[in-house]
Parts: C-alpha cells; sequence; structure tokens
C-alpha cells in the first residue's frame, strides 16, 4: 500500500527545497496539509503534493506563454 502522508521533511527533499520553504507553503495555504499527534506534527497528504506540483506546472506554463524568453532582448536588438 502506498504511503498516504508525507513528512514535511519527505516533501522539502522531493521538491527540492530547503524545510522552511515546506514549512512557508503549508502555512501559508499554498501546500494543503494537516497537523496530527499530540505535538502537532504536519503530514501532506501525496495526491496534495502531486495537484501542488501540477499547479505549479500549470502556473509556470502560463507565466512562460505571458514573458516569452528573448522577445524583447530580439526587439531592442532590431532597433
Amino acid at each position: 500500500m502506498a504511503q498516504r502522508f508525507i513528512q514535511l521533511s519527505d516533501v522539502s527533499e522531493i521538491l527540492d527545497i530547503s524545510s522552511t520553504q515546506a514549512y512557508a507553503l503549508v502555512r501559508s495555504g499554498e501546500l494543503a496539509a494537516i497537523k496530527v499527534g499530540g505535538r502537532g506534527q504536519w503530514r501532506v497528504e501525496a495526491t496534495e503534493l502531486e495537484n501542488y506540483i501540477q499547479r505549479m506546472y500549470s502556473e509556470t506554463k502560463t507565466f512562460v506563454a505571458a514573458h516569452p524568453f528573448g522577445v524583447a532582448a530580439e526587439s531592442e536588438s532590431r532597433s
């Protein structure tokens, strides 16, 4: 059976970001997570992490389409 919940340390490893950045994603609500246990440790559901990754792909695609690489440099060099 696949693991349902992931620790923030594993999230940071998967995304190749610092643990502080992973915590900030959760605290800002950008990445959905829950607090569990007496010490309130954060856990991210694997499907939520995958949804976040797909959302970032979509947002990046939109950003790249709106800001094509080299277009400004090409128009400046023609002037």
